[in-house]
């Protein structure tokens, strides 16, 4: 069901106060909320955790499974438009709220984004240049390989992040023993490049097909899971952060996408971009956008969702975002030095609302913005010696 008139805040649509659906309760859920909350809407939250961090601040917690139909039927009788916080809530829950809500974004997208083969397939469609690769389902598939593809990155074609599912690999005897340790499960070979650096970009798309973007977000990554972005002018030659956003654009475009949408790309050394994944939600890497820029991506996430006007958002502040890992809480046991960082300039720090803090579990981030970036850079080396964060 697609969406005729917007949803304004402080009205009343089916009988109750205008209300957001989330599938999802993380913490992109959790942002989410607190965005829609701020601008007067009802917020209800589907995820079955009882302390989930979106479930915890919602006007509604729907504590089921995703698929569960009482659940779904819940969700649908409160909410006037329903969208989801990570990519791997089941297609068919969206499919079942789509026929009878607003669904942004759509099921089809998002099952796209659930399936690597799927996605570099869309990829190709749109003209964006992506690593070679196979796709493996079967024996026969798996000796056919090239041997062009190696040394590459075996990832399974589904339920991948943040690192999981991927296997490195250099010779042949090595992907053959890769795939039986990911249990001959569907999966991608992408052979890889020479990498210099790694970048995203975070577009909105309304339901008009109206697209705005956020700047162009430099980011590093340990151990496959985001540490730092940086954002500011100079961050990566005007050229290729053109053409980095036109291939977003066109690859929501081809999606017929509706929400929020990010997309990574690989710099290579002879400063060609090649895409690497998308997903389709508010990402770790736009979390900046909260206190460097007017419009945040969790405000653009809410204005597409309800057909709001989408204004191109303006970045006021370089500036940097560090992802804090548990490892952070472990290190200093329990007590991480926030009254000395909070003391330093720029600082905002966002904390997730979760309990239990783990090695490699996201609990939040901090925002540094500053008048320069050298200012800027200086303040998150600080910050970074205070949480014992390596240096970037």
């Amino acid at each position: 069901m697609s969406l005729h008139t917007p949803i304004l805040p402080g009205t009343t649509v089916n009988g109750h106060p205008a209300t957001l659906g989330v599938m999802g309760g993380g913490q992109l859920g959790r942002m989410f909320i607190q965005e829609a909350q701020r601008m007067g809407y009802f917020t209800a939250v589907l995820d079955p955790d009882p302390v989930s961090p979106a479930g915890l601040i919602s006007h509604h917690h729907i504590q089921v499974p995703y698929l569960d139909e009482q659940g779904l039927a819940q969700l649908m009788q409160r909410c006037a438009a329903i969208t989801t916080e990570f990519e791997n809530v089941p297609a068919p829950a969206l499919h079942t709220l789509g026929a009878h809500r607003p669904v942004a974004p759509a099921a089809d997208a998002v099952a796209i984004a659930q399936d690597r083969a799927k996605e570099k397939a869309h990829f190709t469609r749109c003209g964006v240049a992506c690593a070679p690769y196979a796709v493996i389902t079967t024996a026969d598939e798996l000796a056919a390989v090239s041997d062009d593809l190696l040394p590459g990155i075996l990832k399974t074609a589904r339920m991948g992040y943040d690192g999981k599912g991927q296997v490195r690999v250099r010779t042949r005897e090595e992907l053959a023993l890769a795939w039986a340790d990911l249990k001959h499960v569907a999966c991608v070979l992408e052979k890889m490049l020479p990498l210099k650096a790694e970048c995203s970009v975070i577009v909105a798309r309304g339901w008009d097909g109206v697209m705005v973007n956020l700047p162009v977000q430099r980011n590093l990554h340990r151990d496959g899971i985001l540490a730092v972005t940086e954002v500011y002018e100079g961050n990566l030659p005007p050229a290729l952060a053109q053409q980095a956003v036109a291939a977003t654009r066109a690859i929501a475009d081809g999606l017929n996408y509706v929400g929020v949408l990010c997309v990574e790309f690989f710099v290579l050394q002879d400063d060609s971009l090649v895409v690497n994944e998308m997903a389709p939600r508010p990402h770790n890497s736009g979390h900046y956008s909260q206190d460097a820029c007017d419009v945040s991506q969790f405000e653009l996430q809410v204005r597409t969702l309800t057909g709001l006007t989408l204004t191109q958002p303006r970045q006021h502040s370089p500036v940097i975002m560090l992802n804090l890992l548990g490892d952070v809480w472990v290190a200093a046991k329990g007590n991480p030095a926030w009254a000395q960082v909070l003391a330093l300039p720029g600082t905002h720090l966002h904390l997730y609302g979760k309990l239990d803090a783990k090695v490699g579990r996201k609990m939040g981030h901090l925002n540094i913005t500053g008048n320069t970036v050298e200012q800027v850079r200086a303040t998150a080396l600080q910050a970074c010696e205070l949480l014992g964060l390596p240096a970037f």
